[in-house]
Order: C-alpha cells, then sequence, then structure tokens
C-alpha cells in the first residue's frame, strides 16, 4: 500500500501522467472516491500521458468510453449506473483481458466482472479543503504490484 496527497488539480492530473507513463497493456485501475473526488481529473492526466489528444469526459452516462489513439487503448468506465443492474451484459471482460489499460470508476457496482488483480486507487479530499486529495493506493495481484513498485519511485510518500 501506497499514501501520498495532492494540493491542487494540477497535481492530480500530474499524479495521472505518472501512471500513464508507467501503465502497460493488461493494468486494471480500480478509482473510488466520492462524486467531484478528482477521478475524471486524475483519468486526464492519464490520458494525457499515453498521447491521447480528444478530451477526456466522465461516462457517467454512456458507462464505457474507448480512447484508441494512444501509446495504449484505454478504456474508461464508470459503473455507477449499474446500481441497480448487472454488469454481467457489458461484457466487461473483453476489455479486461485486452491490449489496453481500464480505468474504472465506482466499481462497488462492478461486482464478480471485475478482474482479482488489479491497483486500487482511493481518492479522498482532505478536510477542510477544497483542491487537496489524499490517495491510497493498494495492489492486489502479481501484475499490479508490479505497476505499484513502477510508480513508487516517482510518487510522493507519506
Amino acid at each position: 500500500m501506497l499514501q501520498f496527497q495532492t494540493r491542487n488539480a494540477e497535481e492530480t492530473i500530474a499524479v495521472g501522467q505518472l501512471f500513464g507513463q508507467q501503465v502497460t497493456a493488461g493494468d486494471v485501475l480500480l478509482l473510488n472516491g466520492d462524486l467531484g473526488a478528482g477521478k475524471t481529473t486524475f483519468t486526464k492526466g492519464l490520458a494525457a500521458a499515453l498521447g491521447i489528444t480528444r478530451p477526456v469526459k466522465s461516462p457517467t452516462f454512456t458507462i464505457i468510453r474507448e480512447y484508441r489513439t494512444g501509446r495504449l487503448p484505454l478504456f474508461h468506465m464508470d459503473l455507477y449506473r449499474l446500481e441497480n443492474s448487472s454488469p454481467a451484459e457489458l461484457g466487461l471482460e473483453e476489455y479486461f483481458a485486452g491490449q489496453g489499460v481500464c480505468v474504472v470508476e465506482w466499481p462497488q457496482f462492478g461486482g464478480d466482472e471485475l478482474p482479482l488483480d488489479h491497483l486500487a486507487v482511493a481518492i479522498q479530499r482532505v478536510a477542510d479543503t477544497d483542491d487537496q486529495r489524499k490517495f491510497t493506493l493498494t495492489a492486489t495481484g502479481p501484475q499490479s504490484q508490479v505497476l505499484l513498485q513502477r510508480l513508487q519511485a516517482g510518487l510522493p510518500h507519506d
């Protein structure tokens, strides 16, 4: 597990950029955080580092946004709208087993469809601030552990 903080949206984007430099095909990031925590802001930085020039928007209404023009394809998912339905018919396993990077917002609604090997990225607002965020990274398998080790060198530590 690794914890650190960012002071503003620009630093959150920079953290996303570091991730974008380190991710490889098959990496799955599960972003946990309240509305407005910075999940999409983080993803914008990751996409920029992958060389994706198309604007990154929250996939709340589309559930999955695909960005295929970068170093690796990016599949940005928002499972919030699946709160009262099943994710089984979305074919998520094809994305997770593919040659891209998957970023999943609101993973608690993904149920058994989510891979066991993932990097959980919890983003929390720091009390009494508008812009500061606390990140907690937890690897759950061999591929995510390798990613976490690559990230540790470039990320601030608490």
